[in-house]
């Protein structure tokens, strides 16, 4: 188990998505809690989620900004300081060089001692975690960070064309992962975590029970830590990288 670096050390973060409310599912209770520390958190959502939606009557040439719109007002509910988007197709994405540099490109640019990702990993348990484009940007993320965006000649142009010197990023927390082992009581943040989720209106307006699930969800996590009885939780994975 790795130890993660204090949150008091801590000045940024990044997060890396594939999709619109992949972040507010995983993370956005610690997220809240990192931000209200005055941990600036930027996140990066490498599609527009324009294959996702639920309803017919909306055309499919308005859900890229719909789905944008949506992040950003959510993101806005925790803190965030921004959000980038790389605009990838969604249900399309593969651990290409163009993305191991775009993301490479945001990590330098934004400079962060931490970062979250999703597990490039498979999870037997929770299959739902495992979407093949969750798996392929949690995989380019951690290809950025190792090696590409510490090594100045990797993805050359980067400081060639456009100025961005090399970064180190010291740790990454994995969402959603199979083998968590770092937890963060969400219990004061669970109600921004909701609203953030029902910011993603096209994703969640159907969903009548989504509170109930959520909670039932983190109060199983952090059964599963120990954490006392009612409390809520979101569990990580830690990775050391430098």
């Amino acid at each position: 188990m790795a130890e993660p670096i204090a949150d008091h050390e801590i000045d940024r973060v990044l997060v890396v998505t594939a999709h619109p409310d992949d972040v507010d599912f995983g993370a956005s209770g610690t997220l809240a809690t990192w931000t209200a520390q005055g941990i600036a958190v930027t996140l990066c959502v490498v599609t527009d989620g324009d294959a996702g939606g639920f309803d017919p009557t909306v055309p499919r040439s308005d859900i890229p900004g719909i789905r944008r719109a949506e992040q950003r007002a959510a993101a806005a509910l925790w803190g965030a300081t921004d959000v980038i988007y790389l605009g990838y197709r969604d249900g399309e994405l593969t651990v290409s060089h163009d993305l191991r540099r775009d993301i490479s490109r945001v990590i330098r640019q934004v400079r962060p001692r931490r970062m979250v990702i999703q597990s490039p990993e498979r999870n037997w348990e929770r299959i739902q975690a495992s979407h093949p484009d969750h798996l392929a940007a949690g995989d380019a993320a951690i290809q950025a960070v190792y090696p590409d965006a510490r090594n100045p000649f990797a993805h050359a142009s980067l400081l060639a064309d456009e100025g961005l010197d090399a970064w180190t990023v010291d740790e990454v927390w994995v969402m959603a992962g199979p083998a968590p082992d770092q937890v963060v009581d969400i219990t004061e943040t669970f109600d921004t975590k909701i609203a953030a989720l029902r910011a993603h209106e096209s994703q969640t307006a159907h969903m009548d029970e989504l509170e109930s699930f959520i909670r039932g969800w983190g109060e199983a996590v952090a059964q599963r830590f120990d954490l006392p009885e009612g409390r809520v939780a979101e569990a990580f994975q830690v990775v050391r990288t430098a």
